[in-house]
């Protein structure tokens, strides 16, 4: 596909943008974007465009795409100065979808809802090495060299900050857990 976009076929490229838009939207959405996450990423599909010369043959296309929207990400927040909260990025990973779904049990739907608030909040008390390593290998859905290649780093990296960030993740989530059970007794 990407010799059909540098021999000048700009179908070729159309068929990536679609092909890669919704992994983009929901990376940048990840990465804290909220509402610039469109924005973005069509700012990142036109960085990838220009950089095509740069993009190694026989590389896998998606872990490029999303380091460049991950940079992106940063540099739009650094740019505005600010910081997504916990409840608004929930939202946005959500993506539309209604809190409660119409089939569910409602309160299975508010013990769903109130573990993944725990997560999220407990995802984003997590320094950012250790937060990036889980968004991508988990809400982005990247396979181990997949998350590699997008974050830049070595695989062996990736193994050794996603056990630590579980680690930490799993540490607090029990502590929440402990101090939610407490206050209900």
């Amino acid at each position: 596909m990407i010799a059909r976009v540098r021999a000048g076929e700009p179908e070729a490229y159309a068929e990536l943008v679609r092909a890669h838009t919704p992994v983009a939207l929901r990376a940048a959405v990840a990465c804290g974007a909220g509402a610039e996450a469109e924005d973005v990423v069509q700012a990142a599909f036109f960085k990838a465009y220009r950089s095509l010369g740069s993009f190694r043959e026989g590389s896998a296309f998606r872990p490029w795409l999303l380091s460049i929207v991950a940079n992106e990400t940063r540099n739009t927040l650094r740019a505005a100065g600010r910081q997504r909260a916990v409840a608004g990025r929930e939202a946005e990973l959500l993506g539309g979808e209604p809190l409660i779904p119409e089939s569910a049990d409602p309160l299975v739907a508010a013990v769903d809802g109130e573990r993944r608030r725990r997560l999220l909040a407990a995802l984003d008390g997590l320094a950012e090495e250790h937060r990036s390593v889980v968004v991508h290998r988990y809400l982005l859905e990247l396979d181990e060299a997949e998350t590699a290649a997008a974050l830049g780093w070595p695989r062996g990296t990736v193994k050794s900050r996603l056990s630590r960030a579980l680690k930490k993740l799993g540490s607090a989530l029990g502590a929440r857990e402990a101090k939610g059970g407490g206050e209900r007794a």
